[in-house]
């Protein structure tokens, strides 16, 4: 192997490399990004890393059932304010 990439360059290229059809991120567990990443850069910590990068704004988290979602900044879905819309179901906004 060359040169390691990034956590930046690794995880955008995971993003972009391992999302299924028609979807714009990848479940960390369920399409084997967290194995990858231990392998890659010799057991460092996944989470760590990706909440890092979150902060800083350079990828998007969006927990879901059984871990996380990640996106690229530019493909995530805009988080609609969820309880005017939990209002607007029950009838009262």
């Amino acid at each position: 192997m060359s040169e390691k990439l990034s956590y930046e360059e690794f995880i955008r290229k995971a993003i972009v490399s391992l999302r299924k059809e028609g979807y714009k991120g990848i479940h960390t567990v369920y399409s084997g990004f967290n194995e990858a990443f231990k392998k890659y850069f010799e057991g460092e910590d996944p989470i760590k890393v990706t909440n890092q990068l979150a902060q800083e704004g350079k990828i998007v988290i969006r927990p879901v059932k059984g871990g996380v979602m990640l996106y690229l900044t530019e493909d995530a879905p805009a988080m609609k304010g969820q309880g005017d819309e939990a209002l607007k179901k029950m009838g009262l906004g």
